[in-house]
C-alpha cells in the first residue's frame, strides 16, 4: 500500500501534511515526498510494488499538473502503449504514471474508464484546483475533512487527519471531487439489464470472470502471498492462482491454540493444490494484547470488523516479520455478492438484492476496511479478486432469484462454477463459517469475557448513554467504542452503524453479529 495526502489550500499545508503522514509510516515505508504547490500541498508515502526504481516515486508530474495515487491499474501496459502513440513519454514502469496523460486526454471522464482499485488526488495547474477520486468499491481508502480555516484535506486514512480536522468522513466510492462537490461516476451496484440466462451459462461466466480477476492480480514486481482460511472464497483464489503458477504459491492460515476450525481445512486445501503452506497459532493473550492496537489501526468500533481483524492482523504481522512477501491476495467481497448465512432468511428475491446493494455500498466501512488496514499496517499490499469490477458488475446483474439459497446450499452458483479439480468436494461445499468464528470460537468468547469483566452492569448502562450515534448495546460494543473514541473522538459517523444481520427478517432479529447465533449455523462450526 501507499499513503496519499492532499491539502487544498495555501496556509500551513506543509506542516499539516508532514504531521499527518507521521501516522502511517508503515503503510509506505520505502520513501516519502511532500510537494509544496502554488495552491496547496501533496504528500506521498511509498510501498514499492510496481516499478521498483526511484523513477516510480510520486508525485508524478506532467505540464505542471501533479498526481499522487494509491492503486493498481490493471491493463495499464496497453493504455501506456496507446498513450505513447500519441507522443507521451514515461520514465518509470509504474502503472500510476499513466494517470496524468489520461487526465489530459479525457479529464474526469477517465475515472469511469479505469479497471482499477485506486484513490488519487490530482492538482490541475491550469484551473488551479484539486481533484480527488476513489474506485467504485472503495478497496483503496480515502478520507476527507476540513481544518479550522475551512480548507479541505484528503488522506488515505482517518489517522492522517485526526490532528488536522475535527470532522472526518470516508470519501464515497465511485465518486470524484471537483469544485467543492462530489460527483458519482460509477455505481457498481446499478443493474442495467438483468441476466436471466440458465444456471450453467451463468456459472461459466462466473468462472471465467473470477479467473480473469485473479490473473490480473498476480502481476507484481514484488513477491506475492495468499491468505487461506480453508473456506470457499480464499480456497478458490488460492486454487486458481496455483494453477496459473509454475511453482508452489505461498499460503498462510491462522488459528487459536485451543479450538481452531479453519486450520484443518486450510491444510487440506494446501495439500490438495500443492501450495507452500504456513500455519500461525495464536493465544488468548495475543488477542487481548492486540485489541487496542487493532482498533486504532482500523478506525472503527464495529464488532464484526474488530473480531475478524484480530486473526487477520496477527497473521499479516507474522508474514511481515518472517517473510519477504509484499503483496497479499484475499477472499473478501464474495459474501456481499452471493450471500451470507443470514441472507438464507431473505423473504424474497427483491429483498435479497436490496441487501446485496446495501452491503456493496458499505463495503468500504467493513470487510474492505479490515483487509486494507490489517494488511497495510504491516507494510503489505492487499489485492481482492472478488472485487474485480467486471466480476462484481456481472454478479450484481444476475437475476436474484438464482442467487438466493434455493439449492439447500448457500452461494451455490459460485460453488457450481468451480466444480471439477479446483478443490476437494468437502471444501468446495463446506458450510460458511465467518472468519472470526473459524479462527476458533474461543477467540470471540475471550473478547466477550474480557469486556464482560471490564464493566459492571451499572457502569455499562451509564456509559453507553453518552453515545447517540451507533449506541453500544453490549459490553463488548461499549469497550470497542471507548477505545475508538480515544483515537478518533467525535468521529463515529465514519462508520454508518454496526454491521448486523437484517433485523427486519424473520430469524435475524439477533443481538450479536456472529452467524453462530443464527438457527442455520449448523455444520459451519465443525
Amino acid at each position: 500500500m501507499c499513503t496519499i495526502m492532499g491539502y487544498c489550500g495555501k496556509n500551513g499545508g506543509m506542516v499539516k501534511v508532514t504531521q499527518g503522514l507521521e501516522a502511517t509510516i508503515s503503510r509506505g515505508p520505502d520513501d516519502c515526498r511532500i510537494i509544496d504547490l502554488q495552491d496547496g500541498v501533496l504528500g506521498f508515502q511509498r510501498l514499492s510494488i510496481m516499478g521498483l526504481t526511484a523513477d516510480g516515486m510520486q508525485p508524478f508530474t506532467l505540464d505542471d499538473n501533479y498526481v499522487v495515487c494509491n492503486g493498481e491499474i490493471y491493463g495499464f501496459t496497453k493504455i501506456r502503449d496507446d498513450l505513447k502513440k500519441k507522443g507521451y513519454t514515461f520514465k518509470s514502469d509504474s502503472d500510476c504514471e499513466i494517470l496524468l496523460p489520461l487526465y489530459k486526454e479525457m479529464g474526469t471522464d477517465m475515472f469511469a474508464s479505469l479497471d482499477a482499485e485506486f484513490a488519487c488526488i490530482i492538482y490541475d495547474k491550469k484551473n488551479r484546483e484539486f481533484i480527488a477520486a476513489r474506485d467504485p468499491i472503495g478497496i483503496r481508502p480515502l478520507y476527507y475533512g476540513k481544518d479550522d480555516d475551512g480548507t479541505i484535506v484528503f488522506a488515505s486514512e482517518a489517522k492522517n487527519l485526526v490532528k488536522i480536522c475535527k470532522k472526518i468522513m470516508p470519501f464515497p466510492p465511485g465518486h470524484y471531487y471537483k469544485n467543492g462537490e462530489f460527483h458519482c461516476y460509477r455505481d457498481i451496484t446499478e443493474v442495467k439489464n438483468v441476466i436471466c440466462d440458465d444456471v450453467d451459462t451463468i456459472c461459466r461466466n462466473i468462472h471465467d470472470k473470477l479467473v480473469s480477476g485473479i490473473e490480473k492480480r498476480l502481476e507484481s514486481d514484488s513477491k506475492v502471498g495468499f491468505l487461506l482460511s480453508g473456506g470457499l472464497d480464499s480456497s478458490l483464489v488460492c486454487s486458481v492462482a496455483q494453477k496459473k503458477s509454475d511453482k508452489p504459491i505461498k499460503t498462510f492460515a491462522i488459528g487459536m491454540d485451543t479450538d481452531a476450525i479453519d486450520l484443518k481445512y486450510a491444510k487440506e486445501t494446501a495439500q490438495y493444490i500443492g501450495s507452500d503452506h504456513t500455519e500461525v497459532i495464536i493465544t488468548k493473550k495475543d488477542v487481548i494484547d492486540a485489541l487496542d492496537e487493532v482498533i486504532h489501526l482500523l478506525g472503527t468500533y464495529d464488532i464484526t470488523t474488530i473480531r475478524a481483524s484480530m486473526g487477520m492482523y496477527l497473521l499479516c504481522k507474522a508474514i511481515h516479520e518472517k517473510t519477504d512477501i509484499r503483496v497479499i491476495l484475499t477472499g473478501e467481497i464474495s459474501d456481499e455478492l452471493f450471500g451470507y448465512k443470514y441472507t438464507d432468511f431473505a423473504p424474497n428475491a427483491e429483498e435479497f438484492q436490496k441487501e446485496s446493494v446495501k452491503r456493496v455500498h458499505e463495503l468500504n466501512m467493513y470487510d474492505v476496511l479490515r483487509a486494507d488496514r490489517c494488511i497495510s499496517v504491516n507494510s503489505l499490499e492487499a489485492r481482492v479478486p472478488f472485487g474485480d469490477l467486471d466480476f462484481v458488475e456481472y454478479v450484481m446483474a444476475i437475476d436474484p432469484e438464482k442467487k438466493m439459497n434455493k439449492y439447500n446450499k448457500g452461494k451455490y452458483l459460485l460453488r457450481h462454477a468451480f466444480e471439477g479439480d479446483y478443490l476437494p468436494h468437502n471444501i468446495l461445499y463446506r458450510e460458511k463459517a465467518a472468519f472470526s468464528d473459524a479462527v476458533g470460537h474461543s477467540m470471540v468468547d475471550h473478547l466477550k469475557e474480557y469486556a464482560e469483566n471490564f464493566y459492571s452492569d451499572d457502569e455499562f448502562e451509564e456509559k453507553r448513554k453518552k453515545y447517540t450515534h451507533a449506541q453500544p448495546f453490549t459490553k463488548e460494543s461499549l469497550l470497542y467504542r471507548e477505545i475508538f473514541e480515544k483515537y478518533y473522538e467525535g468521529n463515529s459517523e465514519m462508520i454508518v452503524d454496526f454491521w448486523m444481520p437484517n433485523k427486519k427478517w424473520e430469524g435475524c432479529n439477533v443481538n450479536d453479529p456472529s452467524a453462530r447465533v443464527l438457527s442455520n449455523y449448523g455444520e459451519s462450526g465443525k
